[in-house]
C-alpha cells in the first residue's frame, strides 16, 4: 500500500502505545507520513503517570507542554515544565517525563534527526511500566 504524497494523521486514529508509560501517539512519522527528518507525537499522562528513563543515541527530543504540568529530568537535572513552556533534550541525554500534578498534562514531541534504522533510536535505561506491550512502529 502507497502512502499518499500529503496525507493527515488524526490523533483518535492512532493506536496509543502505553509500553513506557503515559498514552503515546506518534502521528508524523516515516510509517505514517514517509518523513525522513524526524517523526513528531503526543503524550497524556494522567496524574501520577511517567515515560520510564531512556536516551535517543542518534536523536534531540522536542518537548512542548499543552496543558498540566510536568516534571522532566534529564541526566539527573529536575526541571518543572506548565502549559506554554517547552524543552530540547540532547542527543544521548537521559530523560524521564513524570506528571506528579493532580491533572491530566498533554504534551507534543518531535525527535530529530532519525536513528540509521528504528531499533536504534530509543534505549531504555529502566524497567518499563508496561513492557509486555509491542514496541511502537515509527519507521
Amino acid at each position: 500500500m502507497s502512502i499518499p504524497r500529503i496525507r493527515k494523521v488524526t490523533a483518535q486514529d492512532v493506536v496509543p502505545n502505553r509500553r513506557r508509560g503515559g498514552d503515546i501517539r506518534v502521528l508524523l512519522s516515516p510509517k505514517t507520513v514517509k518523513s525522513t527528518s524526524g517523526f513528531m507525537g503526543e503524550l497524556t499522562l494522567e496524574p501520577g503517570e511517567f515515560v520510564s528513563e531512556h536516551r535517543h543515541p542518534y536523536s534531540e527530543e522536542f518537548l512542548y507542554v499543552v496543558r498540566g504540568s510536568v516534571l522532566m529530568r534529564v541526566e539527573g537535572e529536575e526541571v518543572r515544565l506548565g502549559p506554554g513552556d517547552s524543552l530540547m533534550v540532547p542527543i544521548n541525554d537521559r530523560h524521564r517525563l513524570e506528571n506528579d500534578g493532580a491533572e491530566q498534562a498533554f504534551a507534543v514531541f518531535h525527535l530529530s534527526p532519525l536513528a540509521p534504522r528504528p531499533e536504534l533510536g530509543h534505549v531504555d535505561t529502566e524497567p518499563l511500566p508496561n513492557a509486555g506491550e509491542a514496541a511502537p512502529k515509527v519507521g
